[in-house]
């Protein structure tokens, strides 16, 4: 499960080291209100495709292999990261933001992809471990990004110190290299894992795609520890983001 878990990781460290990179620009050449719509946006543009696209991507996951979700969501994360690196490189402030929102939206078909192959994979009495070590995987990419791409953002930055968007993200461009190379390590790997394997008739439920439910919200809500974790998740990410 090794490189599972390095896919994992790469996949989360990638996003957030685009975000803080955009982020870092924010707050070094914008200020007052113009800096808090711009931070409050770019933490949306990362959190709005989980919300939205919940339901279509946990459908995709039901109907398509999880191994080839998380495989084509990787080669996809790999052309936006080049896209990414050309707009840095090219000074196009407006684009490398917006660009924030499809490395999301890939990772929003990631997420659903990545617990279901965990599920064929392991036990059920190791269940609960793996998906422990998942959240730690992605709380520790998460931290790891923050960290290490403003390090070298500010190693950048600091040679020049410009005072415009587009000259900033020209001053860091570099970062980009970061991006694609790691993408690339993504891709390799999610393209090496492990076949899925059937689950065992005792864990077998039926997916929200097969329930016949019309009512993702309904659904939820037939089973209190469910409905309770997704609110307790919800409240745990929203702070955070705050």
């Amino acid at each position: 499960m090794g490189p599972y878990f390095v896919v994992l990781f790469l996949n989360a460290f990638v996003d957030l080291g685009h975000k803080i990179t955009i982020q870092n620009i924010i707050f070094k050449v914008e200020s007052g209100a113009t800096q808090i719509v711009l931070t409050a946006l770019v933490n949306a543009l990362i959190l709005i495709p989980f919300v939205l696209l919940v339901v279509p991507a946990g459908r995709l996951s039901d109907r398509r292999p999880k191994r080839w979700v998380m495989e084509y969501s990787a080669a996809v994360a790999v052309g936006v990261t080049l896209w990414i690196t050309l707009c840095y490189y090219q000074g196009w402030f407006e684009w490398a933001f917006f660009l924030t929102l499809i490395l999301a939206l890939q990772s929003a078909f990631f997420s659903p992809a990545k617990y279901g192959y965990l599920r064929e994979q392991v036990s059920v009495a190791d269940l609960t471990r793996a998906n422990g070590m998942i959240q730690a995987v992605t709380i520790v990419a998460i931290l790891g990004g923050m960290f290490l791409f403003s390090l070298w953002f500010e190693r950048l930055y600091g040679v020049t110190e410009p005072e415009q968007n587009s000259s900033a993200l020209q001053a860091v461009a570099p970062l980009g290299w970061w991006l694609v190379g790691l993408s690339l390590i993504e891709w390799w790997l999610a393209r090496r894992l492990p076949p899925q394997q059937q689950p065992s008739a005792e864990v077998e439920t039926p997916s929200i795609a097969q329930s016949g439910s019309d009512s993702t919200l309904s659904l939820l809500r037939e089973n209190p520890i469910i409905w309770y974790a997704v609110i307790g998740l919800a409240l745990f990410w929203g702070i955070s983001q705050v």
